[in-house]
């Protein structure tokens, strides 16, 4: 990274839409501006928070919906609910403790991090799991090949979480922890020089700011 190269966290879920939302803009940025993202994998609020949509107004569901279908028509971005859901949810929209896919993806999004593609690994995972395009994006070859496109090999990732699985628990804390210090709780937050812009619709926001600290097009 350059002298001039901005640096920007991004706490982000691969069970939020709206990153997934983001997704796509953000490596467009990367590809256009002096500025590097730095991946912060975080588990998702029906995670940590289990009660949470018990909770909430029977309304947010159907409007969330809504929402991420319209929000995918105006920026052109094929959405779909994922199948399967990363997230297992039972019928009283209560959440087991046992989830065979988010906590495997978030720490494959701290490996691929750590290995400096984490950003084209959320790119191309969360297309899979986002997009409509794939049916049973947990089965057979689809995770494996979005890994290769993303430049890493997902076989390798798996072997180093298994060998040291208390890293990447410990790093996706770590994550949620810094994203709590920087004023926020959702996904996707971006945060530069600690302050944060929470959501999809707030990187007009965060590009006028990059700019004000001086954000130049890449030559």
């Amino acid at each position: 990274m350059n002298q001039d190269t901005l640096s920007i966290d991004v706490f982000w879920s691969f069970r939020s839409p709206y990153s997934y939302l983001a997704t796509g803009r953000l490596v467009g940025l990367q590809a256009r501006y002096a500025l590097e993202f730095q991946v912060r994998p975080v588990l998702p609020l029906a995670v940590r928070t289990p009660d949470f949509f018990k909770r909430v107004d029977p309304l947010f569901p159907p409007y969330l919906v809504r929402d991420i279908l319209r929000l995918g028509e105006f920026h052109q971005i094929p959405i779909h609910w994922p199948r399967p859901d990363p997230v297992v949810m039972n019928p009283d929209r209560s959440y087991p403790a046992e989830q065979p896919h988010i906590h495997r993806l978030t720490r494959l999004g701290v490996a691929a991090t750590e290995h400096g593609r984490g950003l084209p690994f959320l790119d191309e995972v969360s297309k899979i799991i986002w997009d409509g395009s794939v049916d049973g994006w947990s089965e057979g070859q689809h995770l494996a090949d979005a890994t290769r496109r993303a430049g890493l090999d997902l076989a390798e990732l798996d072997e180093q979480i298994e060998k040291n699985p208390k890293h990447y628990i410990d790093a996706i804390e770590t994550n949620q922890e810094a994203l709590e210090a920087a004023g926020h709780w959702g996904v996707p937050t971006m945060v530069f020089e600690g302050e944060p812009f929470f959501g999809q619709d707030r990187l007009d926001l965060l590009c006028w700011r990059l700019k004000q600290a001086g954000l130049e097009e890449r030559t």
